[in-house]
């Protein structure tokens, strides 16, 4: 293996990457917000995660394992191993779904409706608070990621 270095990867390049990246900084954002959902949902015992799987599952009829993971962006796989420890607890059940024994059907048990009615005015306090730190529009923000989300969602990743 040669030690010889690119001349795309120079510090400069780093330096580009660092300042501009929509990836780094998106990433880094979301992981400063997860960290505050976190602390905050911490007496109720849940994380950031959690709370948006559980919120997610409150509708008038129980959605599909597939509908979640689409609405998460999550792949099945991972949606299924973050369901695990909330139906250990007795938050949700998985059942077959009666019209397609294949799909699965995730419901909010009681347990679950009564952890989000104690974790909805956590989340709108820290929500707010949030909101309130940021220095652009929130409803513009959420609009150009859903924009973006739905962009890039679409296209294909080049160069692999």
């Amino acid at each position: 293996m040669s030690n010889i270095v690119p001349v795309q990867a120079t510090f400069g390049m780093t330096l580009r990457v660092r300042d501009t990246c929509l990836c780094l900084h998106t990433q880094r954002a979301a992981r400063a917000i997860a960290r505050r959902f976190d602390e905050a949902l911490r007496p109720v015992d849940l994380r950031n995660g959690q709370f948006s799987l559980l919120i997610s599952l409150n509708r008038p009829e129980p959605p599909t394992l597939g509908s979640v993971a689409q609405l998460l962006a999550m792949d099945r796989t991972t949606l299924t191993a973050n369901l695990k420890p909330l139906e250990r607890r007795g938050l949700l059940a998985i059942t077959p779904d009666p019209e397609d024994r294949r799909a699965r059907r995730l419901t909010l048990t009681a347990d679950g409706l009564a952890l989000l009615e104690r974790a909805i005015p956590i989340w709108n306090t820290t929500h707010e608070a949030i909101e309130t730190e940021l220095e652009t529009d929130a409803d513009r923000l959420r609009s150009d990621l859903t924009a973006l989300t739905a962009a890039t969602a679409a296209k294909p990743a080049r160069g692999t």
